[in-house]
This record gives structure tokens, sequence and C-alpha cells, in this order.
């Protein structure tokens, strides 16, 4: 019964947040079908289900895709047909297991109360709910990036070390890996992060060591085998999907220059770059000739930089200067395909109000919090990686998604500062300025012993010696 209560305050923000998310899926995007990324993933998914092949085209294998959410929309239409709104739940779900995390990240660091304080924003933080809405990977990555940080921070916890937790993380660090390439990248940094909790002592070296080795291999068992099918169909080494040079092309270029609404940030290379992008069949190019076309792109991104050094500073400084727009825009959102509906208008206002708050509260949470690194430092490493993506590839709030739980466990910080009495909080060092500043008065105001009674104390000690 105990176990159950305790489980309440979770149970209860797992249900908020799913009828917020619920509810924007049946109004904001209620006429919703897949367009642009999403109808990539959602077709390859059809694809794998009616001819049993990684294609976005019928038969033509595909290296340019993280399998995992494919995968996942075949499994789904398998059972509930090839209507994207059941997807379009799944990522509810996913997105109310976000909420939950960030409940219990808060609620150890910071106690329950502001544990339940940060589960409630999130489950109406727009910023977070709007990725539910469509077919691409945000909502998926984010949740298992921050179970990632959830389990490694319950491992610091545990320093003998839960071999539970450590194949948690690999099977976690697996599963991110085949989301997005860039997931294979957070396999480094958990390797970074276990020798900076052994040099600190937070860990044992022994089980520290067999315990990344254990994660790392756990992780590598889900990559490899989708390594082996990329070689065999492109004869190339892809360990989970090719595409950066696409991405690199559509950020350097002209019309990014020429463009004012989309400086420093991503322009199809169809439009920006048909010079580069016209020998290459739009619909039947097959993974070696994936593979090509990525490597050429790169290099006319790669030329395009040098032929512009003067002025990629500002570029990249604009990359950084758009993650944080507060409000996000792209093209398939719901809120910028059916922006004349009341529900969407509503998300709109608060998609331009309500991260604001966040990044200021985040950046005085990040501050008033930062003598315990050591329980924050994979979030710290994760946030500078995404924003490092953001500044080389192109500046979008969208990139800014996986790190937005963080913010909010940052934001939540700096409530807990602001309104605890625990050690480390803004009422703890008041009280601590206090009592010194009593103690010193108290000293102050001690009265200094005549030298007449200091005399006759010492004469009446003699006596009692004789």
């Amino acid at each position: 019964m105990k176990h159950v209560k305790s489980m309440l305050p979770a149970i209860g923000i797992f249900c908020f947040a799913l009828l917020i998310r619920v509810i924007y899926n049946n109004t904001v995007a209620h006429n919703y079908y897949p367009l642009h990324d999403s109808a990539f993933y959602h077709t390859i998914g059809l694809h794998l289900l009616n001819e049993h092949c990684f294609c976005l085209e019928p038969y033509i294998s595909t290296v340019y895709r993280a399998p995992l959410w494919p995968f996942i929309i075949a499994g789904m239409s398998t059972v509930f047909g090839p209507n994207d709104y059941f997807a379009r739940v799944f990522l509810s779900l996913i997105g109310s297991g976000t909420c939950v995390l960030i409940y219990l990240f808060a609620r150890d660091l910071f106690g329950w109360r502001i544990g339940v304080l940060a589960g409630v924003v999130a489950a109406i933080y727009p910023e977070l709910y709007i990725y539910d809405g469509w077919l691409y990977t945000e909502s998926l990555f984010t949740f298992l990036l921050l179970a990632v940080c959830y389990v490694l921070y319950r491992l610091q916890r545990a320093p003998q070390g839960n071999w539970r937790l450590w194949i948690t993380c690999g099977v976690l660090l697996g599963l991110l890996s085949l989301t997005r390439p860039n997931g294979i990248i957070v396999i480094g940094l958990f390797i970074v992060w276990a020798i900076i909790m052994v040099w600190q002592k937070l860990l044992s070296w022994r089980p520290a060591a067999k315990g990344v080795l254990a994660t790392t291999l756990i992780a590598l068992v889900f990559i490899v085998p989708w390594t082996a099918r990329n070689y065999l169909v492109s004869h190339t080494f892809i360990p989970v999907a090719t595409g950066d040079g696409t991405v690199l092309l559509g950020a350097y270029n002209d019309e990014v220059l020429k463009t004012p609404a989309f400086a420093g940030s991503w322009i199809n290379p169809l439009k920006s770059r048909p010079d580069v992008t016209k020998p290459f069949p739009l619909y039947t190019c097959t993974p070696p000739c994936e593979v090509v076309r990525e490597s050429v792109y790169k290099d006319a991104a790669l030329q395009w930089m040098r032929d512009h050094i003067s002025i990629m500073p500002h570029l990249l400084l604009s990359h950084f200067v758009n993650m944080w727009q507060p409000d996000t825009h792209e093209a398939d959102l719901p809120t910028d395909r059916f922006p004349n509906q009341r529900s969407t208008q509503l998300v709109l206002e608060m998609m331009k109000t309500f991260p604001i708050v966040i990044f200021i509260l985040a950046a005085l949470g990040f501050t008033v919090t930062l003598w315990r690194w050591r329980e924050l430092l994979f979030i710290y490493l994760m946030i500078v990686l995404t924003i490092a993506q953001g500044i080389i590839f192109y500046g979008s709030a969208r990139f800014r998604a996986p790190i937005e739980p963080m913010l909010i466990l940052l934001a939540a910080g700096a409530i807990w500062w602001l309104t605890h009495k625990e050690e480390g909080t803004l009422r703890w060092i008041i009280d601590r300025i206090r009592q010194k500043d009593q103690t010193a008065t108290s000293t102050l105001d001690q009265p200094e012993a005549s030298p007449v009674s200091s005399e006759s104390t010492i004469h009446t000690s003699q006596r009692r010696l004789e």
C-alpha cells in the first residue's frame, strides 16, 4: 500500500500530461497528416510492413534514416492500421513518460514538492508537447536521452554499482543511437562521465570499468546488426545513417545569406544548391548513390565555408541565436500548418512566453546549483553537446528539443534555491550570515574585565593556594 502511495504523484503527472497531449492532438493537430520528414518516416514504416524493405521508394533500400522510429511505426501499423493518429498517440505516451522522468529527477535532486511542480510544468510546457503531435523523432529521442541522464544519476547514488542500472543504460544508449545517428556521440560522453566520476571517487574504478564495458557492449549489440545491414546494401561503413551532407549543404549556401527569413537557418539543397544536387536522382538513389551524394554535398558545403570564411563567425552566431528563439517553427508542425484555429493561437501564445520564463530560471538554476555539479555533470555535458551541434549545423529552436527537460530541471533548481532552507539555498545562506552577525555582535557587547577586579581575583587565588 505504501509503495502504491509513493507512486501516486508519478501516476497523476503521467495522466495529466497525457490529457494535455491528447487534447492537443485532437484540436491543434486534428487535421494533421505527415509531410516532409514525417512523411519519410511514415512511408518507410509502411514499406517495412508491406514490402519488408527499409525503403523510402518501393523496393529501393535507403541508408538515409535511422531505423528505430520507422520500425515502431511499422509495428503500430500492424496492429492499428496505417493511420498516423495512433503513432501520435504513442508519442503522447512517450511525452508523458518524459514528464514523469522530470518529476522523478527533480524529486531526487530537490525534494518531492519541487518534483511535482517540475512534472506539472513539463506537462503544460508547449515546447515539449508540440513534438507529440507530429511524426518526427524529437519526442522519442528526448525521452531516451533523459532516461539515460536519470539512470546515470541513480548510478552515482549507488557507487558500488547496480548491474540492472548498467544494463538499462546500455539498452537506452543502443535505442538512442538507433533513433538518431548523433546518439552514438552520447556513448562517448557516457565514457567521459564515468572517467570523471571515478576521478572524483564517486564510483569505484573496478565496478565502474566493468559497468562501462558491459554498457558499451550492450549498446553495440543494438547498433552492430544495423551497421552490418548498412554495409551490405551500401558497401560502406555507416554506423546508423547518413544525411549529414544534406544538412550541411542546406545550412551553408548563398541563399541562406540572401534570404532574411532564413538567415542562420536551413534551405533545402534542391532549392539552394541545384548545381550540386542536379546530378543525383531524386527518387531512385540507391544506398551507394546516397553515400556518394552525401559525400559530394559535404565537400561542397565545406568548400563554401572556406570561400566565405569572413562571414562564418556571424553565421555561426546566427545559428546560436536562432536556437534560443522561444517559439519553434517548422513547416510540418501543426501549429504552423493550422495557425488560424483558436486552439493553435492559444498554443502559439504559450510558445512565445513559457520558454522565456524557463530560460531565465534555468540560467539562475545553473548558477546557484553549480556547487552540485557532480550530480548534474551529464546534463551539463549534454547541454554543451546540443548547443555545439546547433552551432555547427544550423540554428533552429527544434534543435533545442533534447535539452528542454534539462532546462526545466535547472529551473526547478532555481525555485528550490529560492524557496527552501536546505544547505546551499538562499534562505540557508541568509541564516548563516545572520548567525555570523549575531555572534560578532554578542562578542562586541561583552564587557571587558576591569584591572581592579582582575587583581582581586589573582590575590584570592593566591590565598587559596597558600
